[in-house]
C-alpha cells in the first residue's frame, strides 16, 4: 500500500474574479506549478538531458543554455546505453498497474543513425539494455525474450509464460504493489547472461472486478490477488546463459527463498545479487550467484526483531565490487560500507536522523552524496559523507524539502527545494552547493494563491499518551481570532513509515484545505506513532497491531487540540484516502466520543482483505495474529458509530478492495447506523478520470459544510 498523491489538475472553465481559493480554480488548473521533466546526466558529466515538447534536448551544466537536439518527437521517457551510443525511447504506453505498462518502443542508434523498432513494434514490458549495448531484453505476453541491435533478430527465452499463471522476469500484482517495481530481471555486466525470477501464480487466489461500462452486461477484470494468509506466488530464479541458449533453476534451498524481490548486477563480470526473504519479513538474505557456474554464496542477512522494509533497498556496488547498503540497525536508516564478500568495513552515516535517499558515490573524493533528515524529521537536506573519514558536508539549505539530481562526475547538481511555504525552485549548483543559476520557479503560481489569501502551515508538536512528541501542523484562517471557536478538520494518512507532517510544497490537498479554511475551519495534521522518519521505535511499535496506536494517537491529538482555547470540541472531523481512510473509519467508531464528522476515501476496514507482502509484513498472517487483525478492523465496532460518515470508494480499485467497503456498510446496516455513501463506477484506487474529481472534491466539500 502506497499513500495516493492527489492531484488537483483537471480542467473546468470558470471566471476568476473573487479573491479567494475556489474549487473551479483548483481544478482549472489555475495553480498549477512548473517543473522540469526527465533530468538524466549524460555520461561525460559536463551535460544533462531533458524531456521538451519537441524532444529529448541536450543542456550545459556550466552555462545552463541548450546545446541542442538528442532526437526530435514526442516521447514519454528514455533510457541510454552505458556508453550513450544507443538511445531506447518509450513512444506511447498503456498503464496496466501501478508501475507495470504496455508500452512501444524504439531505439535509435546514433553512430549509424539506424531506428530499431522493439519488439517489431508490438507492445512490451520491462525493455533494459545489455551492458554492452548490443541487445535489449524485454518481456511480452510474460515470456523473456532479448533483441539483438545488430541484427534485429529476436530471440526468445522462456515459453511456459500465461497470463494469470506463470510470469518470466516480470513482478505479479503483489510483488509489483508493495516491493515496488515490475522488473525481476537483471544482466551481467559482461553481458552474457540474464538471471530472473519465475513466479507461479496458479494456485493463488483469483480477484474478480465487474467493469460496467456502458455494455449490456458488465465485463470482468481478472487477475491474481493473494489476501493476508492466502498462498502466494511460488518463486524460483532462474539463470539464462546466452552463449549456450539454456535456461537453469538455482538452487536456493540453503537460503532464504519464499519471496526473491529484488536482482542486481555487481561491479564484476559473471555475478548477480539476489536478495531474499521469508514469508515472516524480519530477515532478509543478500546472495551472490555466479552466472558461469550456478553456485550461489551468501553474503550476509539483514534482520529485524519485527519487519524489514523490502520494500526500501539501498544498494551500489563500487569499482572495487565492495558496495554500500542501507539499513535500521542502530534504530535509524544509515549507510554501511561491505567489501565484495560481505565483509562489514564500517558504518558511513551515524546520528539521531535518518538517510532518506542515496543519489552516489564520488570516488575522487571517496564521498557519498545523500539526503537526510539531519536538518529535523519534518526537513531534508542534502550532504557529502566521506566514507573514510565520515566526514559530513551539508550543501543544501538547513530547512525545507532538498533533493538532488547530480552529474556523473559530481561536478554539478540540480537542487529542487521547497518548503510549505513556498513552491519548488530548481536551481543549478556546482559539487560544493555553491549556486550557479536557478533554473525556474514557481513565483507566478505563489503570487496567485497568495492573491487569493493563502494561508501557510505552522509546525509544532503535540504529545501522545505514550509521551512521545508527534509531529503536526496547523493552518488557520488569514483572520484568525483566539478568541473564537473554530470547527477543526484533521487530515491524515498514518501508515508504516509515511509522513505527511513535512516541510514541503504541497500543490494538492493544501491548496484544498485552503478553501476549506477559507469557509471558516481550522485544518490540521498529525503524524503519529507508526509514521516515519523519527526512528524505528517510533515506526515499529505498531508491529502486530496495526491500527492500533495509530488511531490512538489521533484520538489524543483531537482531544490536545479541543482542550484548545480556539477549538469547538464538539466540531472536530477528520479525513483519509486508503490507509487515512481506515483510520477515518475507526475515529469515527473507536473514537466516536472524540469526532463529530469523518470521510474515508477507498479505505481499508478489514486487514484479512489487503495483501499479503504489506498486510503480513507489519501484522503476520491472520492465522498467527487473529486477534490483531479482529481488534484493528472498524468492522468490529461499526455498533459504536453516532457521527456523520461519509464513505467513498471506486468499483474497480485493483487495490483496496470495494469489498472493504461493502462489508464496513453491511455491518453499519445492521447495526442500524445511518450514513452516506458514494461509489465512483470502474474507479480504481486514485478515484479520477474526466470530471470524477472535481465531483469527488465537491462532494466532500458540500459534506462538510453541512456536517461539521
Amino acid at each position: 500500500m502506497k499513500k495516493i498523491f492527489l492531484s488537483l489538475s483537471i480542467v473546468i472553465s470558470a471566471s476568476f474574479l473573487a479573491q479567494e481559493i475556489t474549487l473551479d480554480k483548483i481544478y482549472s488548473g489555475y495553480y498549477r506549478g512548473k517543473g522540469i521533466t526527465g533530468i538524466a546526466s549524460l555520461k561525460n558529466g559536463e551535460n544533462y538531458a531533458v524531456i521538451e515538447p519537441t524532444g529529448i534536448s541536450k543542456y550545459s551544466y556550466k552555462t545552463s543554455q541548450k546545446d541542442g537536439d538528442i532526437v526530435t518527437g514526442r516521447f514519454q521517457s528514455y533510457i541510454f546505453n552505458d556508453d550513450e551510443s544507443k538511445i531506447l525511447l518509450l513512444k506511447e504506453s498503456e498503464p496496466i498497474y501501478r508501475h507495470s505498462f504496455l508500452g512501444k518502443f524504439e531505439v535509435k542508434d546514433f553512430k549509424s543513425g539506424k531506428i530499431i523498432s522493439l519488439n517489431k513494434g508490438n507492445y512490451v514490458q520491462e525493455p533494459s539494455f545489455s551492458p554492452d549495448g548490443s541487445k535489449v531484453a524485454f518481456i511480452a505476453d510474460n515470456n523473456m525474450y532479448y533483441q539483438d541491435l545488430q541484427t534485429e533478430k529476436i530471440t526468445q527465452i522462456t515459453t511456459d509464460g500465461k497470463k494469470n499463471q506463470i510470469l518470466n522476469g516480470l513482478a505479479d500484482w503483489v510483488y509489483e504493489e508493495e516491493f515496488g517495481h515490475a522488473q525481476l530481471y537483471e544482466w551481467t555486466k559482461n553481458s552474457d547472461a540474464i538471471v530472473f525470477v519465475k513466479s507461479n501464480e496458479t494456485a493463488v487466489p483469483e480477484m474478480l472486478i465487474p467493469i460496467y461500462g456502458k455494455q449490456l452486461y458488465p465485463s470482468e477484470m481478472r487477475f491474481k490477488y493473494p489476501k493476508a494468509g492466502e498462498k502466494n506466488s511460488e518463486v524460483s530464479a532462474q539463470l539464462f546463459r546466452l552463449d549456450s541458449g539454456k535456461t537453469m533453476t538455482l538452487n536456493l534451498s540453503n537460503f532464504k527463498n519464499y519471496y526473491i524481490p529484488n536482482v542486481y548486477k555487481t561491479a564484476k563480470a559473471d555475478e548477480i545479487i539476489l536478495i531474499t526473504s521469508e514469508r515472516i519479513q524480519n530477515a532478509s538474505d543478500v546472495l551472490k550467484v555466479n552466472t558461469k557456474t550456478g553456485n550461489i554464496t551468501k553474503l550476509f542477512t539483514e534482520s529485524d526483531k519485527r519487519w524489514i522494509d523490502t520494500d526500501n533497498v539501498t544498494l551500489e556496488f563500487l569499482d572495487d565490487n565492495s558496495f554500500i547498503w542501507g539499513a535500521e540497525r542502530d534504530g535509524n536508516r544509515h549507510l554501511y560500507w561491505y567489501d565484495q564478500n560481505g565483509k562489514l568495513k564500517k558504518q558511513i552515516t551515524k546520528g539521531n536522523w535518518e538517510v532518506t535517499n542515496y543519489y552516489g558515490y564520488n570516488p575522487k573524493t571517496k564521498e557519498v552524496l545523500v539526503q537526510t533528515t539531519e536538518g529535523g524529521s519534518t526537513n531534508r537536506v542534502i550532504s557529502k559523507v566521506n566514507i573514510e573519514s565520515g566526514k559530513m558536508t551539508l550543501l543544501s539549505a538547513k530547512t525545507g524539502t532538498n533533493s538532488a539530481n547530480f552529474s556523473k562526475n559530481y561536478n554539478y547538481y540540480i537542487e529542487t527545494s521547497s518548503s510549505a511555504a513556498k513552491p519548488n525552485t530548481f536551481v543549478l549548483k556546482d559539487g560544493s552547493g555553491k549556486m550557479l543559476k536557478e533554473l525556474q520557479n514557481n513565483e507566478e503560481q505563489l503570487k496567485k494563491l497568495q492573491a487569493d489569501q493563502m494561508v501557510t502551515k505552522e509546525f509544532f508538536t503535540i504529545p501522545n499518551e505514550a509521551g512521545d512528541q508527534m509531529n503536526a501542523w496547523i493552518m488557520k484562517p488569514k483572520d484568525f481570532d483566539p478568541n473564537k471557536k473554530y470547527p477543526l478538520f484533521m487530515f491524515q494518512y498514518s501508515g508504516p513509515g509515511s509522513q505527511q507532517v513535512a516541510n514541503s510544497w504541497d500543490g494538492g490537498n493544501a491548496i484544498w484545505f485552503n478553501h476549506l479554511v477559507q469557509k471558516g475551519y481550522i485544518v490540521a495534521c498529525v503524524d503519529g506513532r507508526g509514521t516515519g522518519y523519527k526512528g524505528t521505535d517510533y515506526k515499529k511499535v505498531t508491529y502486530m497491531d496495526l491500527g492500533k496506536y495509530e488511531i490512538d494517537d489521533q484520538i489524543a491529538a483531537a482531544k490536545w487540540f479541543g482542550k484548545q482555547s480556539y477549538i469547538n470540541k464538539d466540531r472536530i472531523g477528520i479525513f483519509g484516502w486508503s490507509f487515512g481512510g481506515y483510520m477515518a473509519s475507526l475515529a469515527l467508531t473507536k473514537g466516536a466520543d472524540v469526532f463529530k464528522t469523518g470521510i474515508a476515501v477507498a479505505p481499508v476496514t478489514n486487514w484479512r482483505y489487503y495483501d499479503t507482502v504489506y498486510t503480513e509484513r507489519f501484522m503476520r498472517t491472520p492465522q498467527e495474529n487473529p486477534k490483531g487483525y479482529d481488534d484493528n478492523s472498524p468492522t468490529t465496532y461499526a455498533q459504536l458509530l453516532k457521527g456523520n460518515f461519509l464513505l467513498i470508494h471506486g468499483t474497480a480499485d485493483d487495490n483496496v478492495h470495494f469489498q472493504n467497503s461493502m462489508e464496513f456498510s453491511e455491518a453499519l446496516i445492521q447495526n442500524k447506523k445511518q450514513f452516506e455513501f458514494m461509489a465512483y463506477p470502474d474507479k480504481n484506487h486514485g478515484i479520477y478520470g474526466g470530471q470524477t474529481r472535481p465531483q469527488l472534491y465537491q462532494k466532500m466539500t458540500d459534506f462538510l459544510l453541512k456536517n461539521l
